[in-house]
């Protein structure tokens, strides 16, 4: 028998990297969003190129390379630019973890992007 029947399911975390095929600051974050992704297996890690997924993005417009949207359930947490550093990198998944409410400045429509991206493009895109 299941011991979990009746518990409610945990919401799904996903990190995803929304980069540009040349951009060389994604090119070199990629081994370390790689890491983080082996380091948080609770996690969904997906690596997006927003000009492959141009339709998806909607009004989105990112233009700081690499900007990272980090999801739990239906709502995203964190939707910004992110220098390419393992120490702050690692800081910010423990915090979002903690906290309950989006971050100050997460857009309005961020939600919404993280449902289109979710279904077809996150799964496609794992790392």
């Amino acid at each position: 028998m299941d011991g979990n029947i009746g518990e409610p399911a945990q919401p799904t975390w996903w990190v995803a990297c929304l980069c540009a095929a040349w951009c060389g600051v994604c090119r070199d974050f990629l081994p370390m969003f790689t890491q983080q992704a082996r380091a948080h297996p609770a996690m969904r890690f997906a690596w997006v190129d927003v000009e492959d997924e141009d339709e998806t993005m909607g009004d989105i417009d990112i233009a700081t390379f690499p900007t990272l949207l980090v999801g739990r359930g239906e709502q995203v947490l964190f939707l910004a630019p992110i220098p390419p550093l393992t120490s702050q990198f690692t800081r910010l998944l423990a915090r979002l973890q903690t906290q309950q409410a989006p971050d100050p400045g997460v857009p309005a429509d961020a939600d919404a992007l993280l449902a289109r991206l979710r279904t077809d493009v996150l799964p496609r895109t794992l790392v």
